[in-house]
């Protein structure tokens, strides 16, 4: 089942809400997080840590600066340095968000409790055991943790509080997550793979009249290829993709979830032969030829389980969104604006 929780020390900026508990929210003067507030409070004046400015509320808690700045310092500790280079802009942005993550997660924490999700010592061990493999080793790992400021316990404490949150999760969705024989029978005779020619033109980092340009230019090449021109040569001369370009534009066999979402509807709708028309991703404007599409040719008892769980992880999301939703709204979630 895909994991929704995130655990701490792995790379951050926009933290996942490993919060410690405050019983005060207001930073104490002398301490490493009120330094920091103040340290930052020039860029940004709404992190003043005697204002404690209120950025989330609910009828249960509230979300202050001082909370964002405590957890901010608990989760990096000397690595919070760099937030002192950022513009207003970009380090506002961050704040927003970890006070999102942070109070979600104190409402999933809270539904978890109340449902008397528990947790063992052996899932904490089975966690802090892949952090020091991805360190190195504990003692690495320990190393880590005392070079940037950051305690041994508030980790094993943000570890539990994670997984009491994920057994919590799992459960939940083991209740409203039901695969149907008909979703089966679709997404084995769905086809399973896809075979492309593309050409890509970047606008990554453009401007809207930049962009404008781009598609102009894209315009002329896909009114070459749909004109009988060779698209292999158009995509080996023209297509700024480095993945493929030397390959004539080529990708193989492709599953679904493997592609952005645009590139991906195009790949698996577009009959076999035929050119798309632009298709805008985050990348840039692509026009892409169907070379061919595969389907499973395993028998469906062969593959069955692993279709069940492709459906269960599609589901999970939007599951998952709709409960963090329904806890949202039972607790008067409200995101106060500055």
């Amino acid at each position: 089942m895909k994991r929704f929780v995130v655990f701490v020390l792995l790379p951050i900026l926009l933290l996942l809400g490993c919060s410690k508990e405050q019983k005060d929210a207001r930073l104490e003067e002398g301490t490493p997080g009120y330094q920091l507030a103040k340290d930052l409070t020039p860029i940004l004046p709404l992190l003043d840590p005697e204002v404690n400015a209120v950025l989330i509320r609910t009828n249960t808690f509230t979300m202050t600066t001082g909370d964002i700045i405590q957890t901010l310092y608990s989760n990096m500790g000397k690595r919070t340095e760099q937030l002192k280079t950022f513009d207003a802009e970009r380090l506002k942005t961050i704040i927003d968000e970890n006070a999102v993550k942070i109070a979600e997660r104190k409402l999933l924490l809270e539904a978890a409790s109340k449902a008397k999700s528990s947790v063992t010592p052996e899932e904490i061990d089975e966690i802090l055991n892949i952090q020091y493999g991805r360190s190195g080793g504990e003692q690495k790992f320990l190393q880590m943790l005392d070079e940037n400021g950051i305690d041994l316990e508030f980790v094993k404490e943000s570890i539990e509080k994670d997984v009491q949150i994920q057994n919590y999760l799992d459960g939940y969705f083991a209740s409203n997550i039901l695969v149907s024989e008909e979703e089966v029978q679709k997404v084995y005779n769905d086809d399973k793979t896809a075979s492309v020619r593309h050409i890509l033109l970047s606008t990554q980092k453009m401007a809207d009249a930049e962009k404008q340009e781009i598609r102009k230019k894209m315009e002329g090449i896909l009114s070459r290829a749909k004109g009988g021109e060779d698209f292999a040569e158009l995509a080996k001369t023209y297509s700024e993709d480095p993945g493929s370009k030397e390959n004539s534009g080529l990708y193989e066999n492709f599953g679904r979830g493997q592609m952005v979402p645009p590139f991906e509807d195009a790949a698996f709708s577009v009959p076999i032969g035929e050119i798309s028309d632009i298709v805008e991703t985050t990348f840039g404007y692509h026009i892409i030829k169907v070379i061919e599409r595969k389907k499973e040719i395993r028998p469906l008892d062969e593959v069955r389980a692993e279709i069940e769980t492709q459906i269960r992880q599609r589901q999970q999301n939007d599951v998952y969104l709709e409960l963090l939703g329904q806890l949202k709204e039972k607790a008067s979630f409200q995101i106060i604006e500055y």
